[in-house]
């Protein structure tokens, strides 16, 4: 869907490298390797990103660093577009509010580093999550979003202790506070 409003696939992967998780940076060399694209392309959308001020820019040694401007405007607005696109608002709607006590579900994998894949890798953590009905639900989300979800449940204690031992790379999709916000301005 979104590509037929960015028609510029270098463009639409910039947006999900850098706009999907705002900690994520590279040069451009590294972004040749990983779109397999020429480095003239990239140049172009990363110079026109920086000039409209959506990327910033430093050096790390000789090389030119890019990181996506999460105090420009225009963040918040790209990043849920690119969520919507993604299907993670479905994930949200139709999985976690139903499935227990659910304390956080995070993004790992290709899109916690910024890449598009046609597999979403979750990580569920919580006490108690029912797991048959998540299967259930995550079954028919994955034909709604069109793409396949893989997930993983963790107590909060296990996540803690395989986060500091592996030290993964995540997005926060969603947090037991957020539906406590949802649930007042209802």
């Amino acid at each position: 869907m979104l590509d037929t409003l960015i028609t510029s696939k270098t463009r639409l992967k910039l947006l999900l490298k850098f706009f999907l998780n705002s900690n994520s940076s590279s040069y451009l060399r590294s972004l040749e390797n990983e779109f397999e694209e020429s480095t003239n392309s990239i140049r172009l959308e990363l110079n026109r990103f920086e000039k409209a001020g959506l990327l910033k820019s430093y050096f790390k040694g000789n090389k030119k660093m890019f990181q996506a401007n999460a105090e420009h405007p225009l963040y918040t607005p790209i990043n849920s577009l690119l969520i919507k696109h993604l299907g993670f608002d479905s994930i949200i709607e139709k999985v976690i509010c139903k499935l227990g006590e659910v304390k956080k579900v995070v993004v790992v994998g290709d899109f916690a580093r910024g890449m598009d894949s046609s597999i979403i890798d979750l990580i569920f953590i919580g006490d108690y999550i029912n797991k048959a009905y998540l299967s259930e639900l995550i079954e028919k989300v994955e034909k709604r979003i069109k793409r396949k979800i893989r997930y993983l449940i963790y107590k909060e204690v296990e996540f803690k202790e395989y986060n500091n031992n592996n030290k993964i790379e995540s997005i926060v999709l969603w947090k037991e506070e957020d539906l406590k916000v949802m649930q007042i301005s209802k």
